[in-house]
């Protein structure tokens, strides 16, 4: 889905050092003058092409998974998001953290050890996910949204049960899989005008928290929703062919296929079956990179596109 990305006569296809002002961002003016097309011309442009997808995604859920390894380069996304709760949209957003988890133990002189790609989780264990997800991680995210003009509400899927899980296997301690989604917290919140930010953990049939793989929790998440769309947002560009080129749309057959055959493979195994799960309920996936600057805007309201789009048959 990506464009050319050329430019006539070898031109560069951004704009120059003079054209930009002091915060590195072009203005309407100075896009129209690289392009030789009056500001107008370049506003209509802009808004042609975005007004039908914003359309689309009014009033609808879009849940965006930001990943453990992705929190330090969140600015840029999280803008995005604020923009689109600000369009109309509903997003929700789910997070990882496992950098911070891991810090956190080995502080603590807590060893930790991972089975099948998930953290084996005992007692102690449990407290430190806790603790970095839902006291840390979770904060930041809502304390730097309404830094930038959102208003966001944290929560973990203990909260009002909107999370319910079975423990996968007692070698792997405290670890869940999602079996049901309570999605009245989310629509309270989100009708509210908040953007609500889920910590992956979930309630247990006793009660008890555990905690759940973020890409497993945002699929199922997607899922109760029943969402328009579900984004994962990676330090990854996508879905990459054997000769490291991307690929821009796969079925689910191309996502089986793939896997099969090697190509989809190591800790992008799991993420890619956690997309196939989420088409049940939501028509499309996508997997984005992080490090590209308003990479969600640039997915969702433009022709072009990045990253790699999941749909079902």
């Amino acid at each position: 889905m990506a464009g050319d990305g050329s430019a006539a006569d070898g031109a560069s296809s951004g704009p120059t050092q003079d054209a930009v002002g002091g915060n590195g961002v072009a203005s309407v003016g100075d896009l129209a003058a690289l392009g030789q097309m009056a500001p107008h011309e370049v506003i209509a442009q802009v808004l042609k092409e975005a007004l039908p997808y914003i359309e689309a995604l009014r009033g609808h859920f879009l849940v965006i998974k930001l990943g453990g390894s992705t929190l330090e380069t969140q600015r840029d996304a999280l803008e995005d998001i604020v923009w689109l709760r600000s369009l109309g949209a509903q997003p929700v957003l789910v997070h990882g953290g496992g950098p911070e988890i891991n810090t956190w133990l080995a502080r603590l002189g807590i060893p930790h050890r991972f089975e099948r790609g998930l953290r084996v989780t005992d007692a102690d264990t449990l407290d430190v996910v806790r603790m970095a997800l839902v006291g840390k991680v979770n904060g930041e995210l809502v304390q730097l949204l309404g830094r930038l003009g959102g208003s966001a509400v944290g929560l973990s899927g203990l909260d009002g049960g909107l999370l319910r899980a079975q423990p996968i296997s007692p070698e792997l301690g405290f670890v869940g899989e999602v079996v049901a989604v309570e999605p009245g917290p989310i629509e309270t919140l989100s009708k509210a005008g908040y953007i609500p930010v889920v910590a992956p953990l979930a309630l247990g049939p006793d009660g008890q928290a555990l905690n759940v793989n973020a890409d497993d929790a945002a699929a199922d998440l997607a899922r109760g929703l029943r969402a328009a769309k579900l984004l994962y947002i990676s330090d990854v560009p996508g879905i990459l062919d054997p000769d490291g080129q991307l690929l821009s749309v796969l079925s689910d057959d191309d996502v089986r296929r793939l896997i099969a055959e090697g190509v989809i493979s190591g800790g992008m195994i799991p993420k890619a079956e956690a997309c196939l799960r989420a088409l049940d309920a939501t028509p499309r996936v996508h997997i984005v990179d992080g490090g590209e600057p308003h990479v969600l805007i640039r997915e969702l309201f433009t022709d072009e596109g990045v990253g790699t789009m999941f749909t079902p048959g």
